[in-house]
């Protein structure tokens, strides 16, 4: 199994009683809650993280892309992979993901990739997500076209990677005259595409295709419904397109927090994972999160019954740690708890989030080199040997 460190940059210095004041911290917060000096030192410290987890052992780093929101400071994640691919040598760097859709030319985004792609001499994987639907207010984009402006994105970028130029690209949201990507990616075809996803049918099927066969990743969900999905692009990829997807095309994203005893693993992971469940989360019944429009009505359902419960105030480390969503104890309780998931779902990619919420520093690298340490190795030797197999009702199960 790869296992890669994400980290979302949350600001961790956030006065938690906006929460009482706002109804998100996402979009409607107001900016005078950030404090660029606190922010300096925290991309300092953010950056230093994820370079430690480099000479720690792990197989990379990842970063993603959130828009005004305390939940994530990394409006551009390109600025913090561009950061690391110096720092860094032999590890992979994940852009987990840019929303290529979002932006008017998403050339824009295929040559700073390229750019780092070179740079690093082909350490990066990149990340197609479609964006939360807030990031759609933010942008000030209509979420009815998301999937659309999503395909039709990756269509042109793709091309941009892998066609000799200059050529036209004509389709109904990009039009570009001359496409001729300078530099072209070192890594060829071109980079790993990785596709990030809440759970919606439509992107699922879009992944699984057997032109892309992407990566397809869940997180922050419980672990029944992380089953429920990434059994259910097994059986897209096996009943509708005739194949059958293999474990390294399966990825699985989760907060965990490793302390000497379970007691006090809980004890110090609690405040800080309530703290990102509780205020940097949305509420998933926030039309913000799901405008009208953003997903069909059949996948949004579907969604909401496993994202429900996640967020909205009120939760417990304890509840979360039941539900699978999180994972948290001692090494060997870490390490069994990851080892059973692995036994289930067969996923050959993990993402551990080691620092969130309001999580200081010492506690962060605590976190890093104790689970580097002592959980990592094992998880590092995980095959599908351990994998009990696909389960075709349970996928296709309501």
């Amino acid at each position: 199994m790869k296992v890669m460190a994400f980290h979302l940059m949350t600001y961790a210095d956030l006065d938690l009683r906006v929460k009482d004041q706002y109804r998100s911290a996402w979009v409607v917060l107001p900016n005078s809650h950030f404090d660029p000096h606190k922010g300096h030192l925290l991309y300092q410290r953010y950056l230093d993280e994820l370079e430690l987890c480099c000479e720690l052992g792990f197989d990379g780093v990842a970063v993603n892309e959130h828009h005004q929101t305390a939940y994530g400071l990394m409006p551009s994640p390109v600025v913090m992979a561009s950061a690391l691919s110096r720092r860094t040598r032999d590890k992979r760097i994940a852009i987990l993901g840019n929303a290529f859709c979002l932006r008017e030319n998403p050339l824009t985004l295929a040559e700073e990739h390229a750019m780092i792609d070179v740079i690093t001499g082909g350490r990066l994987i990149t990340g197609f997500v479609r964006g939360v639907g807030s990031e759609y207010f933010s942008f000030g984009t209509n979420p009815v076209h998301s999937l659309e402006r999503h395909q039709e994105a990756h269509d042109l970028v793709v091309r941009a990677w892998t066609e000799t130029g200059p050529f036209a690209f004509e389709g109904k949201h990009f039009n570009i005259p001359y496409v001729n990507l300078w530099p072209r990616p070192y890594q060829q075809p071109h980079p790993p595409i990785w596709c990030p996803s809440m759970g919606s049918l439509e992107t699922i099927e879009w992944a699984a295709h057997p032109d892309r066969k992407y990566v397809y990743l869940q997180n922050y969900a419980p672990r029944e419904s992380v089953s429920r999905y990434l059994n259910l692009y097994r059986q897209i990829a096996q009943e509708q397109y005739g194949y059958e997807a293999q474990s390294h095309r399966i990825g699985w994203g989760a907060p965990v927090y490793v302390a000497d005893t379970d007691e006090q693993a809980i004890e110090e992971a609690r405040p800080h994972i309530e703290a990102l469940f509780n205020v940097f989360l949305p509420k998933v019944s926030e039309q913000m999160f799901f405008p009208p429009g953003y997903m069909s009505p059949a996948s949004l359902k579907k969604v909401l019954q496993h994202k429900k419960a996640n967020t909205g105030g009120g939760q417990s480390i304890e509840s979360l740690m039941a539900r699978g969503i999180i994972i948290v104890g001692s090494p060997q309780t870490v390490l069994r708890k990851l080892t059973e998931a692995h036994h289930e779902l067969g996923f050959q990619e993990f993402l551990s989030m080691l620092t969130f919420g309001t999580m200081p520093a010492h506690l962060a690298e605590k976190n890093m080199r104790m689970f580097a340490a002592e959980v990592l190795p094992a998880l590092q030797a995980l095959t599908d040997r351990e994998y009990r197999g696909f389960e075709l009702p349970k996928a296709a199960a309501e």
